[in-house]
């Protein structure tokens, strides 16, 4: 064994070895402070809202594209909110037009049936009936009239003169028929007269 010791060549390799052991220690050691260093130098990875949608990725222009169509389907909701009332707008402005248009129709159709015109194929008989009645005393015209319907009475008075128009009214009025006094159906041959007249000078 001393003889191992002393051989100058045994011991020039195990010093040798004994650095290069040393080495690798110090090596090894530095080796791993790196590496923990290198590892907790790493960014640490965030769980973003696209993980929890499937997604493996989430970036800005991601995130930009989905609040632009956030805002798209809100604006388009709201258009169609808008639009909406504008539908039951029109549709309620439309009942009404059409409930102005059946009460222009109504008053036109009373109009119609309360303005009473002369024919031309008539107006010459109607004529001679005029000049007839007004030759008559006022109960005699009035004799006559009561028996007539109110559009015919209506025409010959129309052709009549109003100096002439007036007693028979009021004789009328004094009159009482089977239904009661005259003066009732007197009036309502008048508005019929005013009417009649009315339409002959706005044409």
């Amino acid at each position: 064994m001393n003889k191992v010791l002393t051989n100058p060549s045994l011991v020039a390799v195990l010093g040798v070895v004994s650095g290069l052991a040393v080495g690798l220690g110090w090596f090894w050691r530095a080796a791993n402070v790196l590496v923990e260093h290198a590892i907790q130098a790493l960014p640490v990875a965030v769980e973003v809202e696209g993980k929890s949608q499937g997604w493996d990725f989430w970036t800005i222009e991601i995130d930009g594209l989905s609040s632009e169509l956030k805002e798209e389907r809100a604006r388009l909701r709201a258009q169609a909110e808008t639009l909406n009332q504008r539908a039951a707008r029109l549709a309620s402005e439309q009942q009404e037009l059409a409930k102005v248009r059946r009460d222009i129709e109504n008053m036109r159709a009373e109009i119609n049936r309360k303005v009473i015109e002369i024919t031309a194929d008539e107006m010459k008989n109607l004529r001679s009936l005029a000049q007839t009645y007004s030759n008559l005393t006022p109960r005699g015209a009035v004799a006559i009239l009561r028996e007539m319907d109110d559009t015919t009475a209506v025409k010959i008075l129309s052709l009549m003169k109003s100096d002439t128009v007036g007693p028979i009214f009021e004789e009328m009025a004094k009159t009482t028929g089977p239904d009661g006094p005259l003066a009732r159906r007197a009036a309502t041959l008048s508005e019929k007269l005013r009417l009649m007249k009315a339409t002959k000078s706005n044409s």
